[in-house]
């Protein structure tokens, strides 16, 4: 059987490309060598692209992803790296802007190759959490009452703007930049001045920014979502961070926190979430994979769809591809659905008139 060529994309220039650089890693690790050929094609933080001269099967994965062998890699333009001959399809794993808020996958569309996860629509909605939340609630799904600042705003009228916070949403508040992941320049405000601190952090990140008013002892529950038109839901599993909530310190540098899978929830809970995931994963045009954050409150047991992460992260202890294992889909397997599925939205794709004539 022919082996499949498939591209792998990661780094970025985004503030999350050390987390795409460990998902690749985890991704070239677990492709099965009998049936792919991974084809490595590294953004490094310049924004300079290099295409991998040597399957990572031959050597080390870690020694690719992390440029130690640069006589493996070449340097190329976009185009050349995505049209790279002979592949078959690529898998973007690009955490943040610049590759999953739709950019790259605009550039797969236009080369026209199959590609993994949901295409430029999807991506961006999936990035924006402004957006995002503007369709979560045209789709009627529950979320948390929130604002969008503009930095210009912000520049021009700060105190208005945190009097209208504390008017419409009251303290405490969670402040973040609207297009990121990782919880990258998020803060959690409890009065004016840590208010004004968060909005300066987040501001450093982003120019658009999304205040949303805080859930009272919140559960944080995550659900795995994967299909093209029929998508379906993994078992919910449960974040119990290490901090006062799910930061990118308590993700990435502390290994206290505790992921619980499946969640204890009851069993209309554990289906109401699952339904609400796969509905999320329909209001932005989702394709091919996704992970679903929500919001339980303890007292009342309401749920809040917080976001969803188009490319959620693989690496091994992610809690993407762990709930579905638990859902008894295995990392290599995942892979193989995602590939497939991928393949299969291009072909259907490849169906539809480009002209008139």
């Amino acid at each position: 059987m022919k082996k499949l060529r498939v591209g792998v994309i990661f780094g970025g220039r985004s503030s999350e490309h050390e987390v795409s650089v460990a998902s690749a890693a985890s991704i070239f690790r677990h492709l099965d060598p009998a049936r792919y050929e991974a084809i490595p094609i590294r953004i490094e933080k310049s924004g300079r692209w290099l295409l991998g001269g040597t399957a990572p099967q031959a050597i080390s994965a870690a020694a690719v992803i992390e440029g130690q062998r640069n006589d493996a890699l070449q340097a190329v333009e976009p185009s050349a790296a995505v049209t790279a001959p002979g592949l078959d399809v690529i898998f973007p794993v690009l955490h943040g802007p610049y590759g999953e808020d739709g950019t790259v996958q605009g550039l797969l569309e236009l080369a026209n190759v199959p590609y993994v996860g949901a295409g430029v629509l999807g991506s961006a909605a999936g990035m924006d959490k402004g957006v995002m939340k503007t369709l979560f609630a045209a789709c009627g799904l529950p979320i948390v009452a929130h604002l969008v600042i503009l930095r210009r705003d912000w520049d021009q009228d700060p105190r208005t703007i945190a009097a209208r916070v504390a008017s419409s949403l009251g303290f405490p508040v969670f402040v973040k930049p609207a297009n990121l992941g990782s919880s990258v320049g998020i803060s959690k405000a409890c009065g004016q001045e840590e208010f004004d601190r968060a909005m300066a952090l987040a501001l450093q990140f982003d120019r658009k920014i999304v205040i949303e008013a805080a859930v009272p002892d919140a559960r944080e529950i995550e659900c795995a979502v994967l299909g093209n038109d029929e998508p379906r839901a993994s078992v919910p599993g449960e974040v119990v961070p290490s901090r006062e909530f799910y930061d990118y310190e308590a993700k990435y540098l502390d290994d206290t926190s505790e992921l619980i899978i499946p969640a204890p929830l009851t069993g209309p809970q554990t289906a109401e979430i699952q339904r609400l995931a796969v509905e999320a994963f329909r209001a932005v045009e989702g394709a091919g994979m996704a992970r679903v954050d929500f919001l339980l409150a303890r007292a009342t047991d309401e749920i809040f769809v917080n976001e969803v992460n188009t490319i959620p992260g693989f690496t091994t202890i992610s809690m993407y591809p762990k709930l579905w294992e638990a859902s008894g889909l295995p990392y290599p397997a995942l892979l193989d659905r995602l590939i497939a599925l991928a393949l299969e939205r291009h072909a259907e794709k490849q169906l539809l008139r480009t002209s008139i004539t």
